[in-house]
């Protein structure tokens, strides 16, 4: 814990944004961290609490909230994040995209606000980094072993770093052309730029992980090579394939998969070079069905691309601006959230069903929905303007592709890879980890499967640790 009274005394910091007109003419990142005497005023309002929620059932990592909160209470900032690294390998990846579960468990969040746990742990790793204390750990001995894994997303590097400190050879194999998933693609620069992850792979590197870009497994690689050169796989490719939106009129030009835009865009302010038509939503009127996160990113995206005007459409009616009773507390609360993104610029509606897409001359020029009663009944017919339509509707399994057939893993009955408590699949030598495995999640969640599953390959391995 922190300060005995500190939440009685210091308020919940309000995190400082840069301004709205400012932001979305670039890509940047609009949050500032903490101060140092801030950090320390609230970490002070960690309570002793007695059962810290935050740790067991906030967080799929399991941080250690009270320990590294008083830590840097004490201003004993390599100590917390000592502590800090100890359970999560990327605490500058959570700290500035988790949505923070562990927040809402926090035993204030009961009757006043959480501890601010996201943004300490983000400033607590960058002191670490300009203070040169984050440096590679290095394995004293080397177990002979080989691990490939495919996908560099954050399960497949999580699990990555933690078999290299082990001992163990590691090769991370990518299909595109850079490392880090959907930390790089899926996730736009104004939530995470991309140095960070950058700074984060060249620690890997020097403790022995090898990254092989560019090369797709099951094409560029055979399973059988795969199966002939390494003690084990890892597949941690995501849930890529999306779902789908079948309803007349899906074939005209102009609407894409959330995931496919985002990654579009990501590639171009890299400087990578597009492939086919550039996705831009400059004076055209876009429409973004699907009320999540990746629709929210649709929304920032398009905001700064100049886009005349946006509309995010949901199907479930708008959320209460307070936990139901049948939603208590410490779990997470069903509420009505406005991102960075909405605060930019976005209509959003509720409780409508996307029926048909409009076109001329090939390309969409409108959607047609109808209002959805919480009982499910439809009732009044409507019709949104659109030059641009991103589907952000999740994912509906993981990408069957030539990896995938030639190794015929087992999926469960959402489509999605069957391994046991430890990672490994029917077929032994072969694990999975991360989205292809428990469906489209959290990175914090992912991170956590891929250290779970990474321990799992360790002991397959026989290095006895």
């Amino acid at each position: 814990m922190g300060k005995s009274t500190g939440f009685l005394v210091y308020p919940r910091a309000k995190m400082q944004k840069r301004p709205v007109q400012e932001r979305v003419r670039d890509f940047f990142e609009f949050e500032a961290p903490l101060t140092d005497g801030e950090l320390i005023r609230q970490a002070a309002r960690c309570m002793d609490c007695g059962v810290p929620h935050c740790h067991t059932f906030g967080c799929p990592l399991h941080n250690l909230m009270p320990e590294w909160n008083d830590w840097v209470y004490r201003g004993r900032f390599r100590e917390a994040l000592q502590v800090l690294h100890a359970t999560n390998n990327f605490p500058e990846f959570t700290g500035r995209i988790c949505p923070a579960p562990c927040e809402a468990a926090c035993t204030l969040a009961l009757e006043e606000q959480a501890v601010t746990i996201r943004h300490i742990e983000w400033r607590m790793v960058e002191i670490g980094w300009e203070q040169g204390w984050i440096q590679p750990h290095k394995p004293a001995v080397r177990s002979g072993k080989r691990v490939a894994v495919i996908g560099s997303g954050p399960a497949g590097l999580a699990a990555a770093q933690q078999l290299a400190r082990h001992g163990h050879e590691v090769v991370v194999y990518e299909r595109m052309v850079r490392i880090g998933g959907i930390l790089r693609y899926g996730i736009p620069d104004f939530k995470l730029e991309k140095w960070v992850i950058d700074r984060r792979l060249e620690q890997m590197r020097s403790e022995g992980v090898v990254f092989e870009p560019g090369v797709e497994a099951g094409v560029d690689l055979s399973f059988s090579y795969l199966r002939s050169h390494f003690d084990a796989l890892l597949l941690a490719s995501g849930a890529t394939a999306p779902r789908e939106l079948e309803i007349p009129g899906r074939d005209l030009d102009g609407i894409f998969p959330a995931m496919s835009y985002l990654t579009h865009v990501n590639s171009a302010v890299a400087g990578e070079r597009i492939d086919g038509s550039f996705i831009d939503a400059r004076d055209r009127r876009v429409v973004v069905i699907g009320g999540g996160d990746t629709g929210s990113d649709c929304v920032g995206t398009a905001r700064r691309q100049g886009a005349a005007s946006i509309v995010q459409i949901e199907i479930l009616p708008e959320p209460p601006s307070k936990r139901a009773q049948d939603n208590p507390w410490p779990t997470w609360p069903h509420i009505l959230r406005t991102s960075s993104s909405h605060e930019e610029g976005c209509r959003r509606l509720w409780g409508l069903e996307t029926t048909a897409f409009i076109g001329q001359n090939g390309r969409v020029t409108a959607i047609e929905a109808v209002s959805v009663d919480a009982a499910g009944g439809k009732k009044k017919k409507i019709k949104i303007l659109a030059d641009l339509v991103f589907l952000a509707l999740g994912f509906s399994g993981t990408e069957t592709d030539s990896l995938f057939e030639q190794t015929q893993w087992a999926v469960d009955e959402r489509g999605f890879i069957s391994v046991d408590s430890h990672g490994h699949s029917s077929r032994n030598g072969l694990f999975a980890a991360g989205d292809c495995v428990s469906g489209p999640s959290l990175v914090v969640r992912a991170i956590a499967r891929g250290r779970q599953t990474a321990a799992g390959i360790d002991r397959f391995l026989g290095s006895g640790r």
